[in-house]
């Protein structure tokens, strides 16, 4: 049976995401809480920590440039989290997509409700982040609201980008290559917690390349109430990843399942 068509696609991912939305709403403050803790932990020790022993940075304080990093972060955290240990637990473990598969739904369908599931839940995530740091002070602008598809696409991004280490995991060990090799250099390297010019040129080009970098390009200048100068750029390169990633996990997890 080949694994290469095209995605076969209809309403019934909706269901999917329904089913995990109503699963997740019993535990929804506890969830909300826990995704909180750790972003403000960052914001507060070394905003107010290490900010106190700064200069301004990109000519604001530094906790209002950190601020707008631990958006992005949190985001991608949440759904590369949501993906891979909950993703790979219904998969894998529970044998929930093949329960579902037993209605008319088909495995593109629940990749798909999976996908938006776990970028609506990171975009919670981030739009919390959001909403404290508006309360403390941090947001000046309106068109911090512009944020929210932004958080939202990064969502979308870290999502398919989850998916595809689910497809190929075989176990939940599998999952600390991904985050030690990806996620933290690139929490490092993508203007989170300093700017990337600070990095040598070298760096600083393959820094361009990571989708989290172009999440800060984004999200950061709307938070101090700018338009991105590179808004477009960034909204394709987010976009295109999302798209080619998803497209990828549809193939893997096919082979995986379905082959």
């Amino acid at each position: 049976m080949s694994i290469f068509f095209a995605p076969q696609l209809s309403r019934r991912a909706l269901a999917v995401w329904q089913r995990n939305f109503l699963v997740w709403k019993k535990l929804a403050i506890p969830s909300v809480l826990g995704n909180l803790a750790d972003p403000m932990i960052y914001l507060f020790g070394l905003g107010y920590g290490l900010g106190g022993l700064l200069p301004h940075v990109g000519g604001v304080p530094y906790i209002v440039f950190l601020a707008a990093g631990t958006v992005c972060s949190s985001t991608m955290n949440a759904a590369s989290f949501e993906t891979l240990y909950s993703g790979f637990s219904r998969m894998h473990v529970q044998k929930t997509w093949e329960a579902i598969m037993n209605a008319p739904v088909s495995l593109d369908d629940v990749v798909a409700g999976e996908w938006l599931w776990a970028a609506a839940k990171a975009t919670l995530s981030g739009a919390a982040i959001l909403v404290v740091i508006a309360a403390l002070g941090f947001v000046h602008s309106p068109l911090a609201l512009w944020a929210l598809p932004a958080i939202f696409l990064t969502g979308l991004c870290f999502s398919a980008m989850g998916l595809i280490i689910t497809a190929l995991a075989p176990s939940y060990d599998f999952f600390m290559y991904y985050f030690t090799l990806l996620i933290t250099p690139m929490m490092l390297l993508s203007g989170v917690f300093f700017p990337i010019e600070q990095l040598s040129a070298g760096i600083q080009a393959a820094s361009h390349l990571l989708p989290l970098s172009h999440s800060v390009q984004l999200i950061r200048p709307l938070l101090s109430g700018t338009v991105p100068a590179t808004a477009a750029l960034n909204i394709v390169v987010l976009f295109g990843i999302s798209i080619a990633a998803f497209a990828a996990a549809l193939v893997l997890t096919r082979r995986r399942l379905l082959s």
